[in-house]
């Protein structure tokens, strides 16, 4: 029997419709070594292994295939949240939970951190799509100073999100930029972000 091609899986998978998930995750690599300048459509195939061609018939341009990386970066950054905040014995405990996905996420993805919160995508009607599901972890930390809050009122929360979401989104810069030294592996960034959070008074942590 005749040996299949080594790239034989890969063109078949592409001819099922997954070549627009491929182009993302060959672009978010090429992102995370060279940067959102670094990156072009062109390298992007050339990364998949496909035509410089074929990203076009998913993705008008570059800004388009980097809100499709935005966006999945999003949805990880809301998983990674959900699943340090998860089985918290009291609201507090669920708030430094979601600080420190917060943070941890930063610190696995720096330049896809970059990217999602950088000035790129402020036309909402061009990235709706984006947006909603940008949307979705800080959704989760209003729910979780509200449940630390029981009773305040919405300006309240809104204020305290705020408070919240400027620490750990600083810390998190900080980290990506190598400003301060949080640690060199997910737990040490993890135990950083604990503690970090815990200073914020706004829910029992015991």
């Amino acid at each position: 029997m005749a040996k299949k091609p080594a790239n034989a899986s890969k063109s078949a998978a592409y001819h099922h419709g997954d070549l627009k998930r491929e182009l993302v995750a060959a672009g978010r690599r090429v992102l995370e070594e060279s940067g959102v300048e670094g990156l072009s459509l062109r390298g992007v195939a050339r990364e998949a292994g496909v035509s410089q061609a074929a990203p076009y018939h998913h993705f008008a341009d570059k800004d388009g295939l980097l809100a499709a990386i935005a966006a999945k970066g999003f949805g990880e950054l809301s998983a990674e949240m959900a699943k340090r905040s998860a089985g918290s014995e009291n609201p507090g405990a669920h708030m430094g939970g979601l600080g420190a996905g917060y943070i941890v996420f930063a610190f696995q993805n720096p330049e896809l951190f970059r990217l999602m919160h950088g000035p790129r995508f402020v036309a909402a009607e061009k990235y709706d799509d984006l947006l909603v599901i940008a949307a979705e972890s800080f959704t989760m930390l209003r729910d979780g100073v509200a449940a630390c809050l029981n009773g305040a009122s919405e300006t309240e929360i809104d204020t305290v999100c705020t408070a919240a979401w400027s620490l750990v989104h600083g810390a998190s810069m900080l980290i990506v930029d190598k400003r301060i030294d949080a640690g060199t592996t997910v737990e040490e960034i993890a135990a950083f972000a604990n503690d970090l959070t815990s200073r914020v008074p706004i829910g029992p942590r015991l």
